[in-house]
């Protein structure tokens, strides 16, 4: 699936993703991703566009308040990937409304925990979807893996 998500990133519009996910599949699929990744990628990027958005409305101040990780939450999200959020909310990058679609997001993911990596790619997405402005090291450095940041 974060394969498909990557390349839906680099070459699709987003309004396309929302509005004909029919094209982005026959997309996809002259790509030569298999059908089950492009069906559960499509699925997941579904709940980005029609996420909780209503229910989020109205978070506390963070501020004045924490975030507390449900067992759940715990359980999918380890030690790095929760302190991640937490420097992206500090560093004013995600909202607290932001934070909880990344939440959200990640729960809905396949696998019973995510890496640094597919959670940066999860936040990415959401990113992209709000229309948040970000800076462009800030974007590169979320999209890239770790491996194209060491030297050859």
């Amino acid at each position: 699936m974060y394969d498909v998500l990557v390349y839906v990133f680099e070459n699709c519009q987003q309004v396309e993703v929302a509005h004909q996910a029919d094209r982005v599949a026959q997309k996809l699929s002259a790509a030569g991703f298999e059908d089950a990744d492009i069906s559960e990628a499509l699925h997941w990027l579904a709940g980005v566009f029609t996420g909780p958005h209503a229910a989020l409305a109205h978070m506390p101040d963070a501020q004045r308040s924490f975030r507390a990780f449900a067992a759940r939450e715990m359980a999918k999200l380890d030690a790095r990937c929760r302190g991640f959020l937490l420097t992206l909310e500090q560093s004013g990058i995600l909202t607290p409304q932001t934070r909880e679609l990344v939440i959200e997001r990640s729960l809905a993911a396949s696998g019973d925990t995510l890496t640094l990596e597919q959670l940066k790619l999860i936040v990415l997405m959401v990113m992209w979807n709000h229309h948040t402005p970000t800076s462009r090291l800030v974007a590169e450095d979320l999209f890239s893996a770790p491996q194209a940041r060491l030297a050859s």
